[in-house]
C-alpha cells in the first residue's frame, strides 16, 4: 500500500470504491481556526433570550464561516459587572431557517441535559425583527474552538458516553420534532419501535429530494432496491432473535468540522446538531468518507473501545456503509462543488451486489 492509497482506506473491511478514491484524500493539514471578523450589529429580538435578565451587549463580531448563514461572537456585560460571551447564528433562509434555528436548539437543548459539556448550552431561538424579514436566530454558550477535529480517544469516549447515558423518552426511536441535517429536513419526526422503519422513512426522504436534482435512472434504481433490499437485511436482524437495541441520541452530523477541542478546558465537544433517537452507530457512518479526517482509525478504533459492535458484529462494515448514505447523499445535492454524485451510486451499487445481486442485474438491465 502506498502512501497515498492510505489516505482512502476505508474504517471498514468493505474497500472505498474507485469514484471516491480518485475524488477523496484525507486531508493532512490543520483546519483553520475561525476568526473574529468585522463588527457585527445584534437584533433587538435576540436580547430577549439573554440567559441573565440585565445583560448588556457591548459588542458584536462576525466569527467563522456558515455556509447557511452568519455566525457572531457577542461580547456582554453582565449584571454582576463582569465580561461575557454568547454565540450567535442567524439564518436567512424563511421557513426553512426557522425550522433550522429550531431543530438545533432542541438537538442542543436534548443533548445538554444529558452531558452539560459535549456541547454548548442553548439560550434561545427565534425571529430577527429588525433588517431582514426572513432571518431567524439561535443564541448559545461560547465555546472557544481550538484544534479540529476532537482528539481521538477524548472525541469517542464522549460520544459513546452520550450513546450510553442518553434514554429515549418514549422507549423509542425518532425525535419530537423534524431536526435539520444543512438544508435537510430529516424524517425522525415521528416514533417508531422499529429502527428499520424510522430508518427506512429518513434515508428514504433525503432520497426522494435527490431524485429530481439527479434526473438519472440508474440511481433511482439502486435507491429503490437499497431501501427494500439492503435496509430490511441489515436493520431488522438488530432486533430480532431475541436482540434489543437501545435508541440512542445521536449527533446527527458528526464531521471533522462539528467536533473541536475547548482551547480554555482542553475537554471535547461537539456542535451543529441534528438529533434523534436512532442507532449508536449511525453517528460513525460520517465517519467513512476520505475527505473526513474523522476517517482515520484511531477514531473508530477507540469508539468501538468504549460501545462494543451491536450483534450481529459480522454485518457491521456493511451497515458502516449504509448509514454513510445519507450524508453522501446530502453532499451531493447541497454542497456547492460536490463530487459524490457517482461515490453514492457505487456505494449503494455494492450494497446491492452484496444482498440483492439477482435483483440489481434484472432491474438494471430493464
Amino acid at each position: 500500500m502506498s502512501a497515498m492509497d492510505g489516505l482512502t482506506e476505508s474504517i471498514s473491511n468493505i474497500a472505498i470504491g474507485k469514484a471516491q478514491r480518485e475524488v477523496e484524500q484525507t486531508p493532512t493539514e490543520p483546519i483553520a481556526p475561525p476568526v473574529l471578523g468585522g463588527s457585527y450589529v445584534v437584533d433587538d429580538s435576540v436580547l430577549s433570550t439573554f440567559p441573565i435578565p440585565g445583560t448588556k451587549v457591548l459588542d458584536a463580531y462576525n466569527y467563522g464561516e456558515s455556509l447557511w448563514g452568519k455566525t457572531a461572537k457577542v461580547v456582554v456585560q453582565l449584571p454582576s459587572g463582569e465580561e461575557g460571551y454568547y454565540f450567535l447564528k442567524v439564518i436567512s433562509l424563511g421557513e426553512v431557517g426557522r425550522q433550522m434555528c429550531e431543530g438545533e436548539f432542541e438537538s442542543l437543548k436534548t443533548i445538554h441535559a444529558v452531558s452539560p459539556t459535549i456541547v454548548p448550552e442553548p439560550y434561545g431561538w427565534g425571529k430577527c425583527s429588525q433588517d431582514d424579514p426572513d432571518a431567524y436566530f439561535l443564541l448559545a454558550e461560547f465555546r472557544d474552538i481550538g484544534e479540529q477535529p476532537a482528539e481521538p480517544v477524548k472525541l469517542a469516549t464522549l460520544l459513546a458516553d452520550l450513546h450510553k447515558r442518553s434514554v429515549s423518552p418514549t422507549g423509542k426511536f425518532g425525535f419530537h420534532i423534524s431536526t435539520y441535517h444543512a438544508k435537510i429536513s430529516q424524517a425522525v419526526n415521528s416514533w417508531e419501535d422499529s429502527w428499520c422503519d424510522l430508518f427506512t422513512k429518513h434515508l428514504g426522504h433525503v432520497m426522494e429530494l435527490a431524485k429530481p436534482i439527479l434526473k438519472w435512472r440508474e440511481f433511482d434504481v439502486v435507491c429503490k432496491l437499497t431501501l427494500e433490499k439492503v435496509v430490511p437485511r441489515l436493520l431488522l436482524p438488530l432486533q430480532s432473535d431475541g436482540r434489543t437495541l437501545k435508541p440512542c441520541l445521536v449527533h446527527g452530523d458528526c464531521w471533522d468540522g462539528n467536533t473541536a477541542m475547548d482551547s480554555r478546558t482542553g475537554e471535547a465537544f461537539v456542535f451543529d446538531v441534528c438529533s434523534f433517537y436512532g442507532h449508536n452507530e449511525y453517528d460513525t457512518g460520517n465517519w467513512r468518507a476520505p475527505r473526513h479526517r474523522l476517517s482515520g482509525k484511531a477514531y473508530i478504533q477507540n469508539y468501538k473501545q468504549n460501545f462494543p459492535v451491536s450483534e450481529p458484529e459480522e454485518d457491521w462494515d456493511a451497515r458502516n456503509l449504509l448509514y454513510s448514505l445519507t450524508f453522501n447523499i446530502g453532499n451531493t445535492i447541497y454542497i456547492p462543488g460536490s463530487v459524490q454524485r457517482q461515490v453514492v451510486y457505487d456505494d449503494m451499487t455494492t450494497l446491492c451486489e452484496m444482498f440483492c445481486p439477482d435483483d440489481l442485474k434484472r432491474e438494471i438491465a430493464r
